[in-house]
């Protein structure tokens, strides 16, 4: 029997030749294009007894489009195309990567049809943790090798790869074994709606786009009622707000074109850092963050310090802000799952409506009377 790398190396050489062969076919998709209202990196294509899921952008840089088809039984033709998988729906069994792609399944009554997930100690979903517990979602483990494995194990109906980690170099592998791997790009989108929007993608991978399109609608109801709330509030009007934190002598803070100073900007904030363009994090020094945030009245996003004596107690330098010496340091870490997962990093981009109320909540309370936070939470002294 030949070693696992060797059998790996010669199926990679032979998919990359067909893929090579297949690029320059013609892929024309018919079929009506349903349009997405904020997501700009897939597209959904509705045809006669099918479905076709482009995605345009995967990942930052050009690249050519990923496609999938979706047949609604086994017994639909096959359209004329070249597709990178082919799923046929019901659906029964599925793999995620990223913990945001977990409240795409709790939205859409698909808890049960998680068999495996990478560290599940990072979910913090209370109905996804029911399943953990009770054995019925297979741990993938960190490495790269047994998780290609474990995952041909499981025979799943199909894989979302998220392209933010290292998983893309499993979709040759995946592919040639027979398994559907769909790549998921959520990040790359910088609109909070666009990210939240992706669900729809999820929904027509699970047979159930009708549905995700309506959890969506109420997420952008709730999203731009919020919006609507901070629309006569005069940029005279807005506090200043600083964010990030220290780590090895460098200050690390959202771009200005992030999808977090976004939010920011959308509840009526004013962030300091607003000449930092970019969607990626700004790598600042300290004498220019003081210079710039020393005086912001509120700070947002102090990583994960459980106090403000514990932030004292890693840089005595964080003391000197206005902000820290008027309480108003608040971290979206705190709210965590029972294993240590954390709850902002797993549905934020799935509700990007309770970011905005929180963070206006915060700025303006006046605006939110009733309302809790549900995300963010005040730093204790101690």
């Amino acid at each position: 029997m030949k070693p696992f790398s060797q059998i790996l190396f010669i199926v990679l050489f032979l998919n990359f030749l067909l893929s090579c062969d297949n690029k320059n076919q013609e892929n024309e998709i018919s079929g009506s294009v349903l349009q997405n209202s904020y997501a700009s990196g897939f597209h959904i294509f509705k045809g006669e007894g099918y479905w076709v899921l482009e995605v345009s952008q995967a990942f930052p840089g050009e690249h050519q489009p990923y496609r999938y088809l979706v047949l609604e039984s086994s017994g639909e033709s096959i359209p004329d195309g070249t597709f990178d998988a082919i799923i046929t729906l019901p659906i029964e069994k599925v793999i995620l990567t990223s913990t945001t792609h977990i409240p795409h399944l709790d939205l859409l009554d698909c808890t049960e049809k998680l068999v495996g997930f990478p560290n599940l100690d990072l979910i913090s979903s209370k109905l996804t943790r029911e399943r953990i517990n009770k054995n019925l979602v297979k741990d993938l483990g960190s490495g790269a090798q047994s998780n290609i494995e474990l995952m041909i194990d499981l025979e799943p109906d199909w894989v979302m790869i998220s392209t933010l980690g290292e998983d893309l170099k499993n979709l040759d592998l995946l592919k040639s074994a027979g398994i559907a791997a769909v790549i998921n790009g959520e990040y790359v989108e910088q609109h909070p709606l666009g990210r939240a929007e992706w669900i729809k993608f999820t929904g027509v991978l699970l047979g159930k786009y009708e549905e995700a399109k309506a959890e969506f609608d109420v997420i952008e109801a709730n999203y731009l009622e919020a919006l609507n709330l901070v629309s006569n509030v005069v940029l005279e009007n807005r506090p200043t707000v600083m964010s990030g934190v220290m780590y090895k002598d460098i200050w690390y803070a959202p771009g200005n074109d992030s999808w977090g100073a976004q939010l920011l900007n959308a509840a009526g904030g004013e962030y300091v850092f607003k000449a930092q363009a970019g969607t990626g994090s700004s790598q600042l020094n300290y004498e220019y963050v003081l210079d710039q945030a020393q005086n912001a009245d509120f700070w947002l996003g102090a990583s994960d310090f459980v106090s403000l004596e514990a932030m004292k107690s890693a840089d005595e330098r964080y003391a000197g802000f206005k902000a820290f010496q008027k309480n108003n340091v608040y971290s979206y870490t705190s709210k965590k799952g029972e294993t240590g997962g954390i709850e902002y990093f797993e549905l934020g981009y799935m509700r990007p409506d309770l970011i905005l109320k929180d963070i206006i909540k915060i700025l303006h309370p006046d605006l939110l009377p009733n309302y809790s936070l549900y995300f963010y939470s005040k730093m204790n002294e101690k």
